[in-house]
């Protein structure tokens, strides 16, 4: 059944008010073989995950969507609450209050759907935090998750989702489930996305500081009454799946499906470039400059086609990236050369509508292929907050918003 509110993809239709404030884009879990670990118990039963997410536009009510992308089984919430938070911590600012979907507080989430809440009375000012409790009794092997989430999710033993503070068993930095939280805001003025990788997704940020350039971003636009949704998802490439499906594969899905939306900023294609060749991505061929912007027009079309303003990003400096590491090889004089043809087209092409330059705003003076030292969180491909502070303030006002 379609709630009259919303659309057939679980969105809101337009003048409703309805806006995205807040995002995790889903991505599969891997498997035991992949250099990372998934960050996730193998195995949840009978547990509570409690999980924060700071908003970034205010509203009235609030709307909580639920996803099972990639799964392969339904997965069953047994009951869900919201809370106003201070933070990361056990205990909550409110009471809990109980989140239902279509009037049930029980609802089962089939293999590659969402289900999207029912609205709950719960006024919030820009930028608050808000803790999202799942109850989770029946055992449930995650496939679809968030893995880099830049916050501590807290899992206990029971139902424990009316409670604003429960003994804690494990926590974890991945997003499970919650992939969205809508806002009532009759008065917005719509929602920019921030797409990309990890350095949209703000590994180099310690967790729980909401500290990456989207997070600034979102801060610079409340006056407008603008959200901001980031999407972004480490490890993803513009044109291979690895770690997300790849840019070209999800850019309908997590860009052009959400309501209200006026601007997308792309910043991807840094992991396309580095990856071959190491741990991550050892038998991918090598990427020339031109695949890359020739996905980038693919993308450039398709936000076109749907009337949404599309910002290019410059690629980083990475000269040096994650050397001390088994991923070494990630930075080469070839793949520096790729990434210096990419950036002198996103400047000169006037393809995208309007381009922000990342590359300018970070690196060193002294050595351009290299991060400056007050943007680089130390590992030489990621900023830090200072940089990602600087690449929000340097985003301008008039190419985001222009009609």
């Amino acid at each position: 059944m379609v709630d009259p509110e919303l659309g057939h993809n679980g969105t809101s239709m337009a003048g409703t008010g309805w806006v995205g404030s807040w995002m995790a884009a889903q991505q599969p879990v891997w498997d035991e073989h992949f250099p990372f670990p998934v960050g996730l118990p193998s195995v949840l039963e009978n547990v509570t995950i409690r999980q924060f997410a700071r908003l970034s536009l205010g509203g009235r009510r609030l709307r909580v969507v639920l996803s099972n992308t990639y799964g392969s089984v339904p997965v069953t919430v047994r009951a869900a609450s919201v809370a106003r938070a201070h933070g990361p911590d056990s205990a909550v600012e409110t009471t809990p209050l109980v989140v239902t979907f279509a009037g049930e507080p029980s609802v089962t989430i089939s293999p590659g759907n969402d289900r999207i809440s029912d609205p709950v009375a719960l006024p919030l000012s820009p930028l608050s935090t808000v803790a999202m409790s799942l109850y989770l009794p029946d055992t449930v092997r995650p496939q679809s998750f968030h893995w880099d989430g830049r916050s501590t999710a807290l899992i206990g033993e029971g139902q424990q989702t009316d409670r604003a503070a429960f003994p804690v068993v494990t926590t974890t930095e991945t997003r499970f489930l919650l992939s969205r939280i809508l806002v009532e805001a009759p008065e917005h003025q719509g929602c920019v996305v921030a797409f990309g990788d990890s350095i949209t997704d703000g590994n180099g940020v310690p967790v729980n500081t909401e500290t990456r350039w989207p997070d600034f971003l979102a801060a610079r636009l409340q006056t407008g009454r603008v959200s901001v949704l980031n999407t972004g998802i480490s490890g993803n490439r513009l044109l291979r799946d690895g770690m997300g499906q790849s840019g070209l594969t999800r850019f309908s899905g997590d860009v052009l499906s959400h309501p209200g939306v006026r601007t997308v900023i792309v910043l991807l294609g840094i992991n396309d470039i580095g990856m071959p060749g190491t741990p991550l991505a050892p038998d991918d061929p090598t990427v020339s400059a031109g695949e890359l912007i020739a996905g980038y027009q693919q993308l450039i079309t398709q936000a076109h086609d749907h009337g949404i303003r599309i910002i290019g990003a410059t690629l980083l400096p990475f000269e040096g990236a994650l050397s001390d590491t088994p991923f070494a090889g990630f930075w080469s004089p070839a793949k520096e050369q790729v990434r210096q043809d990419v950036n002198h087209w996103i400047r000169t092409a006037q393809a995208f509508d309007a381009v922000v330059d990342f590359d300018r705003l970070l690196c060193d003076p002294a050595r351009s292929f290299r991060l400056h030292p007050v943007s680089d969180s130390g590992d030489h491909l990621h900023p830090g907050p200072e940089g990602y502070r600087r690449m929000a303030d340097g985003v301008p006002m008039r190419d985001l918003l222009s009609e």
